[in-house]
């Protein structure tokens, strides 16, 4: 299904509203680039933030968030012919985005920005949006594997946990957590290290080439393997790749190695369940030999059911929060569509659309902020919502209270982080048992 939404649906509903804030304006702030005489500048937020969500419908197909936005008006006269021939005057690269009429990606330099152009009412409308870039770790090609070359082919779980303060310039105070069942997981550079005994268990980051969809499961899980393991052993001997697909696909390899690290042998098991969510992540069990992977987590079976024990390894990804971790903006945003078609004409009858923004802020003193912006309902006749709310914050270890929620109530969170490279996401479970993966502006 086509991921469509219309400027219009927004543009609508943003100009029956007061002009204020509507402002003059003789040059784009986020490009640079000259407008013609009588060009208005849209800084009411409320708008916005739906011209991100906009935006970000189309940046999200290649893995890119969307910053600073901006919301330009502009007079009768003014074509995207006029906007690509000022672009280009301004040393931008202009790539137009497949399927999507009135798209541009601009390059200039190291900064990337997505516009979009829209001529449906009596004046132009362009959005600038600023893209906020990822980075990809780098991998070298030691014991990479082929699949056409090497190997044989077989065709939220509720622990209590217990913490500890970590070691002082760490970034969070919390980067060890203690299960109750003996496990204990360590957060490390590119991975979270869950250990017991002789047992150890790498819990990888995403990864944006080892997570790439593949439609066939042998090349995506050889390119996992050759980007989160092979770097990292010698002498690989006994590889088998023993996946599964099915609907929620189990990706399973084995082989024995020496570690690098530790010149140690090693049995490596790399698995991941591929939840129809996307949540799945690859877990990486190193153990002493074969048996001490099945004895703890069972042997090899040919079947995609019963790898709960293996696969609820990835939820020990779990920190526990403190007030001083949370300083600063956190936000989140989603988007889902529907689009109906005549049975008998197999024309498109219309498309309806959600699309949510969320925004926690906090300051010393246990203050907070949060906006909840929104836009739904049919394309072209779309409603827009906005709520702020400013109260007071209480955080412990597991759990964030803020006051002055809806109708003034006082509202719980069940809170914890899960590790990235570089950072954490935090996770926000509300009474209705929705959950928020907020990250850090």
């Amino acid at each position: 299904m086509k991921f469509l939404i219309s400027a219009a649906c927004i543009l609508y509903v943003m100009n029956i509203a007061a002009q204020t804030k509507v402002t003059a304006i003789s040059s784009s702030v986020i490009t640079g680039i000259s407008l013609p005489a009588g060009s208005k500048q849209d800084k009411r937020m409320l708008y916005i933030s739906g011209a991100r969500l906009l935006l970000e419908t189309v940046s999200k197909k290649t893995g890119t968030g969307i910053k600073n936005t901006e919301i330009l008006y502009l007079p009768a006269s003014y074509s995207i012919d006029s906007l690509e021939k000022t672009l280009q005057n301004a040393n931008w690269n202009i790539s137009p985005v497949e399927g999507e009429p009135g798209y541009l990606w601009l390059q200039q330099n190291s900064k990337q920005v997505l516009a979009y152009f829209s001529t449906k009412k009596k004046e132009p409308e362009l959005y600038f949006g600023e893209a906020e870039k990822k980075t990809e770790p780098s991998t070298s090609t030691s014991n990479h594997i082929e699949p056409n070359k090497t190997g044989t082919e077989v065709t939220q779980q509720n622990t209590t946990v217990s913490i500890k303060p970590s070691l002082p310039g760490s970034g969070y105070y919390f980067t060890v957590t203690n299960f109750d069942d003996g496990w204990v997981s360590t957060v490390k550079e590119e991975w979270v290290e869950v250990t017991k005994g002789t047992l150890k268990v790498l819990l990888h980051y995403p990864n944006k080439k080892a997570d790439a969809y593949n439609s066939v499961l042998k090349e995506e899980d050889y390119t996992a393997w050759n980007t989160l393991v092979a770097p990292r052993y010698s002498n690989m001997k006994n590889f088998e790749w023993k996946s599964i697909q099915s609907w929620q696909s189990i990706s399973f390899m084995e082989a024995d190695a020496t570690e690098t690290a530790s010149g140690k042998p090693v049995h490596i098991v790399l698995f991941k369940k591929h939840y129809s969510n996307g949540n799945g992540r690859y877990l990486e069990f190193v153990t002493v030999d074969k048996a001490g992977y099945e004895n703890e987590f069972g042997a090899y079976h040919n079947n995609e059911l019963d790898w709960d024990k293996t696969a609820n390894m990835q939820y020990r990804n779990k920190f526990s929060i403190a007030a001083n971790d949370l300083l600063g903006k956190w936000t989140t945003s989603d988007y889902a569509s529907i689009s109906y078609y005549y049975v008998n004409s197999g024309g498109l009858a219309g498309t309806t659309s959600t699309s949510t923004a969320d925004e926690f802020t906090f300051t010393a003193g246990n203050n907070y902020q949060s906006q909840h912006s929104g836009a739904s309902g049919m394309v072209g006749n779309m409603k827009f919502s906005n709520q702020v709310y400013k109260g007071k914050s209480t955080v412990t270890n597991w759990a964030i209270t803020l006051t002055n929620r809806f109708e003034g109530a006082t509202e719980k969170f069940d809170c914890y982080f899960e590790a990235v490279k570089g950072g954490r996401v935090l996770l926000m479970t509300d009474r209705l048992n929705t959950t928020h993966a907020l990250v850090k502006k």
